[in-house]
């Protein structure tokens, strides 16, 4: 569960993985994948409420099951007008419609799966009881 810094305007690498139960290590590692711009104060990182808004969206989208690289597009395709916004909107429908049908897959997949080894186990247990017999 996150610990929630809304009042502030800035945040330090340190209070951000804190906050979202992260270690810096990961943190860098979202920004050498260019989806955090932290500004530099010297050699402080420094970052911004978008960019506390950005790792929540990153963490959330992991969640969902989507690449980093998917996450870069829809952040790429980010823009404050309406029309930014609607190619975001729908390039993420998209994503959601293409990640259901994967998960649909998964699922129907694990179902054989385990049928299949109910089967073996079935037969196992027959094999056994007649050994036994």
């Amino acid at each position: 569960m996150y610990r929630v810094m809304t009042d502030k305007t800035s945040y330090s690498i340190s209070e951000l993985a804190a906050e979202f139960d992260l270690t810096t290590r990961s943190i860098r590692f979202y920004e050498d994948h260019q989806l955090l711009t932290p500004s530099r104060r010297g050699q402080t990182r420094v970052y911004s409420r978008q960019d506390r808004v950005q790792l929540k969206l990153i963490l959330r989208g992991k969640r969902l099951g989507f690449s980093l690289l998917e996450i870069k597009e829809l952040f790429d395709l980010w823009d404050t007008t309406k029309g930014g916004s609607k190619k975001q909107l729908q390039l993420l429908l998209a994503k959601i419609d293409q990640r259901q049908i994967a998960l649909k897959q998964q699922q129907h997949d694990i179902n054989m799966l385990q049928l299949e080894l109910d089967n073996a186990q079935q037969r196992c247990l027959e094999a056994l009881n007649e050994l036994q017999d």
